[in-house]
């Protein structure tokens, strides 16, 4: 039996996140079915990381078990052609017997994406988040240095997220390596990276910048927000369209 690691991206519009659900189409069951097709197998997979509805990824891994030979050339041509447009395997590779995309990660990167204009481009409907109002990217990247640590994140999770944590007693610390907000043209990105992530951190990270860029929240908010470890106190959680699962570490 092989153990297969896959890299793919996909746009996740369609989409209601990763993970499959009973309800919903997810990318998950997506390629499940096309792999399926290809392989006349069973095959589950298991993915890095899980997505919420809309959002996208621009690396995405996962890997599976399976008896058919077929090598990784054909396996991402054939898979491509039976997988819809907005999803693509872009390479494989066979792993040792214990890799698993998830628990052997050792860290990624998101971006956030925000078109800055007062006229929507229905270009960026679903791929950006449209603001109109201007935007202090010097500012915002400087604030955002206050993420960068070892933090119980709390106060930037989803209440159920915090809930679900406390019952399987786990931690809401997280270590984040690098956040920085840049402008390109009109489009303004927050990136940031770290070891994992809450259930909507950072949408809710994101949300926090605007009200920061709106005067809702001071200068120098961020680190009294991080050390209040309530929800309430920071932004809101933006919208998913603007978010980008960048790049995975292993």
């Amino acid at each position: 039996m092989r153990n297969i690691k896959v890299k793919m991206a996909y746009l996740g519009t369609a989409y209601h996140g990763f993970q499959r659900q009973g309800n919903a189409y997810t990318v998950q069951q997506a390629v499940e079915e096309a792999l399926e097709k290809l392989l006349g197998e069973s095959v589950t997979i298991y993915g890095c990381s899980r997505t919420d509805t809309g959002v996208h990824a621009r690396e995405f891994y996962f890997n599976f078990h399976t008896a058919n030979p077929i090598p990784c050339g054909g396996l991402i041509n054939g898979g491509n052609s039976l997988l819809p447009s907005d999803i693509a395997l872009i390479n494989c590779e066979d792993a040792a017997e214990d890799f698993h995309a998830r628990y052997c990660c050792k860290g990624k990167e998101y971006e956030y994406v925000i078109r800055s204009s007062p006229v929507k481009d229905p270009f960026y409907a679903d791929r950006a988040l449209n603001y109109r109002l201007p935007i202090d990217a010097d500012m915002l990247n400087e604030q955002v240095k206050a993420f960068i640590g070892e933090h119980d994140f709390r106060a930037f999770c989803r209440h159920e997220g915090i809930a679900a944590a406390q019952r399987m007693g786990k931690s809401t610390v997280r270590t984040i390596y690098d956040a920085s907000v840049r402008r390109e043209g009109e489009l303004v990105i927050f990136s940031v990276s770290g070891n994992g992530f809450l259930y909507n951190m950072v949408r809710i990270m994101a949300g926090t910048l605007l009200s920061l860029n709106e005067g809702k929240l001071e200068r120098g908010a961020i680190a009294r927000l991080i050390d209040s470890r309530d929800r309430t106190f920071a932004g809101r959680t933006a919208e998913p369209q603007g978010l980008y699962l960048n790049r995975v570490f292993y």
